[in-house]
């Protein structure tokens, strides 16, 4: 009789737990969620998140706190967010660079294991890069900015937001491709420290994202030549793709996702994919994004974004492989 009424004890409390747990699970969120980017704001990342962010708070009905934690190539961020408990209210917001380049090139820097550490949940927004001369530079188009850089080997200032980012990557693999030679000029203050360096003419040649590229557009202390996007920027008709120039491929485009520690229960996990996306595919955010060149890039399914990310990691394991660059 005792080993009956401990076992049916045991069952009620087992049942309540999972009730709670479930009704937990039910009710999120119940209380504020904060959500990490990887950048300072101003940047593309930073203007997705903030975006997004606006309606996916009416969607889940509390409110959303962006935090940014900027360094380290989204490390600082990647950090605190496999730190987190893993309850729904600790998310990310992280690009390409942070979340698909960085475990590749910097995993020696991670005492975790990147994949099983974190939940990709959902895909945003894209933001194509536009690339840039300086407004003294002495070309005014992409074919003239690569004759006079093969006339000058070394001598053309090219910058990136940093050693192993994407636009770093983009640069070499562009060598590569046309057998240029430049000087490279990583800053470490992301888009922002490139663009200042491109108009106060510390550096001639580099890219920003499309959401900066706006913003100079009528300046005149910049020359917009060329765009990752697979087809003309609407509100840059005058700028060619890298396709239209011949060489296809060429550059990344700047995505957007949702991320949340591993142990988020699956149901806030489908919970939180469904409300990030229905806030990303909102005529205001799409109408909004659109008048600065990012575009929506959303995925079905969490099984669908957890798919892109692995062959994002992979696509970034050969690119690394093929263009090897020394990292700290």
């Amino acid at each position: 009789m005792a080993h009956r009424l401990l076992t049916l004890a045991l069952v009620a409390t087992v049942s309540a737990f999972s009730a709670g747990t479930t009704a937990a699970q039910t009710s999120y969120p119940t209380q504020p969620i904060r959500v990490l980017v990887p950048y300072a704001p101003g940047g593309a990342t930073d203007y997705a998140a903030r975006l997004v962010a606006e309606k996916a708070r009416e969607v889940l009905g509390q409110n959303i706190i962006v935090d940014n934690k900027a360094g380290a190539g989204g490390l600082l961020a990647l950090n605190e967010l496999v730190r987190a408990q893993p309850d729904g209210y600790t998310l990310m917001i992280g690009n390409v660079s942070t979340n698909a380049i960085t475990p590749v090139v910097f995993r020696h820097r991670m005492n975790y294991d990147y994949e099983k550490s974190v939940i990709p949940v959902a895909r945003l927004l894209v933001t194509p890069s536009v690339f840039m001369l300086n407004a003294n530079f002495p070309a005014n188009n992409w074919q003239e900015f690569v004759d006079y850089v093969r006339k000058n080997p070394g001598r053309v200032r090219a910058t990136s937001t940093g050693v192993g980012s994407f636009p770093h990557f983009d640069l070499e693999v562009l060598q590569r491709r046309l057998g240029l030679r430049m000087i490279h000029l990583p800053y470490r203050e992301g888009a922002a420290g490139t663009t200042a360096a491109i108009v106060n003419g510390d550096a001639d040649y580099g890219g920003t994202n499309a959401v900066q590229g706006h913003m100079l557009r009528d300046s005149g202390k910049v020359k917009i030549i060329a765009t990752t996007m697979p087809e003309r920027i609407k509100s840059l008709p005058d700028v060619p793709t890298f396709t239209e120039l011949g060489l296809p491929g060429q550059g990344t485009l700047n995505w957007s996702a949702v991320f949340a520690p591993a142990g988020t229960p699956p149901e806030i996990v489908k919970r939180l994919h469904r409300a990030w996306t229905e806030a990303a595919k909102d005529p205001f955010v799409v109408e909004r994004a659109a008048k600065t060149a990012t575009y929506l890039f959303h995925t079905e399914t969490q099984e669908e974004m957890a798919e892109f990310l692995r062959s994002e990691l992979a696509k970034w394991r050969k690119i690394t492989e093929e263009v090897k660059i020394e990292l700290n």
